[in-house]
């Protein structure tokens, strides 16, 4: 992943933030996977709310682990990306959801009591590394700040490449230039893209 560059991200080749019918997604886990090599995909993660349930059972040279977990961080409500985990490892069972409400009520996972940086860390046993998601959607008065934080805890990188689609309803507290600012101002700072991806056809 340290080897994906801005292009490969805007070329719309690499896409790190889908979901499936594993959480609130409607696309089927192995249908996504087909599309995306049949469209010529560099790279995808999917990434399913507080579930590895897919990755157990499809594995592919362009598909990478990848799970979004839902946490609080004092009082703000943020979504943690965790990608390239083993998703067998010991240290991610605690924070991984226990019912299929878990993964897709949007209200259940507002009632998600995660540590964060005991989740961070159990994400680095697991081999992978810790992306923080969307962030301009987060109730902060400071990201840069709220960001800063989360790298004292192992923080990896952060999610710049992200469309904010209005038709998801995304409430946006930053601007996509505070995220992209944050970001070059912290180059050890990971930076990944994705569309969030919910639909029903992958392509």
């Amino acid at each position: 992943m340290k080897d994906l560059t801005e292009q490969d991200f805007l070329s719309g080749k690499v896409n790190l933030h889908i979901h499936t019918n594993y959480s609130d997604g409607k696309a089927d886990f192995k249908k996504v996977l087909d599309n995306a090599k049949k469209n010529g995909y560099k790279l995808i993660s999917i990434t399913d709310h507080n579930t590895v349930e897919g990755h157990k059972h499809y594995q592919d040279e362009i598909l990478i682990t990848g799970v979004e977990f839902d946490c609080w961080f004092g009082y703000v409500f943020i979504h943690l990306l965790a990608y390239n985990i083993d998703v067998n490892h010991p240290s991610l069972c605690p924070f991984l959801a226990k019912t299929k409400a878990e993964t897709e009520g949007d209200l259940i996972r507002l009632f998600a009591r995660r540590n964060v940086p005991e989740l961070i860390k159990a994400i680095h046993e697991a081999g992978g590394i810790a992306v923080l998601a969307h962030p301009a959607c987060y109730w902060a008065i400071s990201l840069e700040r709220l960001v800063k934080k989360l790298m004292k805890h192992g923080l990896d990188g952060i999610e710049v490449f992200y469309p904010y689609p209005r038709f998801r309803k995304i409430v946006k507290f930053h601007s996509a230039k505070d995220v992209r600012k944050i970001a070059d101002k912290y180059p050890q700072l990971l930076k990944t893209g994705g569309t969030d991806f919910h639909g029903e056809v992958f392509n």
